[in-house]
C-alpha cells in the first residue's frame, strides 16, 4: 500500500492541466515564503524591533580565545569592536589597545606602533563575507528586496534549543540561513556557504549565539562562537555593550590613529 501511493498520486498529478499544476506549486511556494516571513519577523521583534532597526553605532568589549581543530590555541585578548551600520568597522586588541583593525568600506587596514599597512586581502575577504552575510544585511537589505527568495524550512536543533530555520537567497543567488528559537524567537545560529577562490571546494561558515542580555531594551548575545567547516575556530565573550555611542570626528581615520599610538 505504500508503494502504491506515491504512484497513484504521481498518476494524479500527470492527469492534471499544466496550468492547475503550476498554480499548486506557486500556491505551496507563496505559503512557505510567507511562513519564513513571519519567523523573521518575530525574530525582529523579539531582537527589538524598530529599535533594533534603527541602530547605527554598536559597541562591544570582551575577550576572545582562538580555536585551532576544535582546541583552544592560547589564552584570551581583550578586544573593544565598533561597528557602524553599513560598513565601517573598528576593531582595537591587548588591554593597551595599541593594536587596531579598520574595515572602513571594501579596505582593511592594521595600526600598530610600527605604523598603519594594509591587511592581507584574505583576511579582508573573511571579514567582508561575514558583514555581507550577517542577519543586520540579510534583514536590513535582502530582506526588503522583492527578489529575494524566502523558504522556511521547517523546526531543527540548535545548541539543544528547538529552532525555526529559514534561508534566504538573494538576486545575486547568495543564501544565508537563520535558526531562531521557537520560544523565544531570538538567533541562534546563522551560516552560509562560500566557494574557496583556488580550491574552488564550499566553505560553510557560522556563528552561534548565547548568553542573552537585555542592553538599552535590546537583547544582547554576550557570547558568538564562530566555525568553519564545523570546526569551532573562535569565541568572543562580551562584557560589556552599548549602543548609538557619540564617536569623535576622526574616529575612523587611519592617519589619525596612527600619529596617536606613536605618541
Amino acid at each position: 500500500m505504500r508503494r502504491v501511493l506515491p504512484v497513484a498520486l504521481a498518476a494524479l498529478m500527470l492527469g492534471m492541466p499544466l496550468t492547475t499544476q503550476t498554480q499548486t506549486t506557486d500556491d505551496a511556494s507563496q505559503k512557505n515564503a510567507k511562513q519564513a516571513r513571519t519567523a523573521l519577523d518575530a525574530m525582529v521583534q523579539a531582537l527589538g524591533g524598530q529599535a533594533w532597526l534603527n541602530l547605527k553605532t554598536q559597541m562591544r568589549q570582551g575577550h576572545v580565545a582562538a580555536f585551532f581543530h576544535g582546541k583552544p590555541s592560547g589564552g584570551t585578548t581583550d578586544f573593544w569592536e565598533y561597528h557602524v551600520w553599513p560598513d565601517k568597522d573598528r576593531i582595537e586588541y591587548t588591554k593597551h589597545r595599541d593594536v587596531l583593525q579598520f574595515y572602513v568600506g571594501s579596505e582593511g587596514w592594521e595600526v600598530t606602533y610600527r605604523g598603519k599597512k594594509a591587511l592581507p586581502q584574505e583576511q579582508v575577504d573573511d571579514f567582508l563575507r561575514r558583514r555581507n552575510h550577517s542577519i543586520e544585511t540579510a534583514v536590513k537589505i535582502w530582506l526588503n528586496d522583492p527578489k529575494t527568495i524566502l523558504v522556511y524550512e521547517g523546526q531543527h536543533l540548535a545548541e539543544r534549543h528547538l529552532a525555526e530555520q529559514v534561508t534566504l537567497i538573494s538576486a545575486q543567488n547568495e543564501a544565508v540561513t537563520i535558526l531562531m528559537d521557537v520560544q523565544t524567537h531570538l538567533p541562534l545560529r546563522r551560516t552560509f556557504q562560500w566557494r574557496d577562490p583556488v580550491y574552488m571546494d564550499k566553505n560553510l561558515d557560522a556563528e552561534e549565539y548565547d548568553d542573552y542580555h537585555t542592553v538599552g531594551g535590546l537583547p544582547t548575545p554576550f557570547m558568538i562562537t564562530r566555525f568553519k567547516n564545523d570546526d569551532m575556530i573562535s569565541q568572543r565573550f562580551m562584557d560589556k555593550v552599548t549602543y548609538n555611542q557619540p564617536l569623535g570626528d576622526d574616529f575612523w581615520s587611519v592617519d589619525a590613529s596612527e600619529r596617536r599610538i606613536k605618541k
